[in-house]
């Protein structure tokens, strides 16, 4: 969107134009009417949805349910477990406005932690590959890492399921949760080496305890669920300029 300043002088000089950015309020707000909408130990119990759905993935400890109420402003929307690898099905909440549901935030079993049996998991790992491989809605992968420990080998081969995807357009983030652990050095390198292992991948700071990223991560998914709203952008402020200089 952007905005004329006040009116040409009286020599003839045309206005400026002052773009402004996207509202990171209006994100915010609409991630804060996220609801509970069901549970899913397998891809059969899933509801088929015609909305854009954003997955979020990570291992056990990476803060995925943290990071979903933090994003949602609500300390208990995505049940944050003391006990890694509890969560052993695929939450699905839903969002908009005015009770009409215009996207679905998916919180994906966390994977890797070592105390839990080795059928239950495989038996996530099937249903969250199957998931990532074919869920039709699918728009979107937040993938959450600990910037102290960097990505794993099972953060690899997450992406290497996901790669197909991501080459025919499925959006993808990697999430550096936890980032007021490290120093400003600390960072700069894991975003470094992060950004390399990713492939293409965006990644982003962020942490629940700061607020940090909390505005920008909001935005990203606000953009993904709504992409004809960002795709008009651009003409609407083509626009705004045309008529600002006749």
């Amino acid at each position: 969107m952007t905005t004329p300043t006040s009116s040409p002088s009286s020599t003839g000089a045309k206005p400026k134009i002052i773009a402004t950015g996207p509202n990171p309020k209006i994100a915010m707000g609409w991630l804060h009417t996220a609801k509970f909408l069901t549970t899913a130990p397998e891809l059969k119990h899933l509801p088929r949805l015609d909305v854009p759905e954003i997955a979020f993935v990570g291992r056990s400890n990476a803060g995925k349910s943290t990071c979903i109420n933090t994003l949602t402003q609500q300390h208990r929307l995505a049940y944050a477990s003391k006990t890694p690898g509890r969560t052993q099905s695929i939450n699905l909440f839903t969002l908009g406005k005015q009770g009409v549901t215009d996207a679905v935030l998916a919180d994906l079993p966390g994977y890797g932690y070592a105390a839990v049996p080795k059928e239950a998991k495989y038996r996530w790992q099937q249903v969250m590959g199957n998931y990532l491989q074919t869920r039709d809605n699918l728009k979107a992968v937040v993938l959450l890492c600990d910037p102290r420990l960097g990505m794993t080998e099972l953060d690899e081969i997450l992406l290497d399921v996901i790669r197909p995807r991501v080459e025919e357009g499925l959006k993808f983030l990697v999430l550096l949760t936890k980032s007021d652990k490290l120093n400003k050095t600390e960072a700069a390198k894991a975003m470094q080496i992060t950004k390399l292992q990713a492939g293409g991948g965006d990644v982003k700071m962020f942490s629940a305890l700061k607020k940090r990223g909390v505005e920008e991560v909001a935005q990203h998914l606000w953009d993904w669920a709504h992409p004809a709203e960002k795709a008009e952008q651009p003409e609407k402020n083509s626009e705004q300029q045309d008529s600002s200089e006749e």
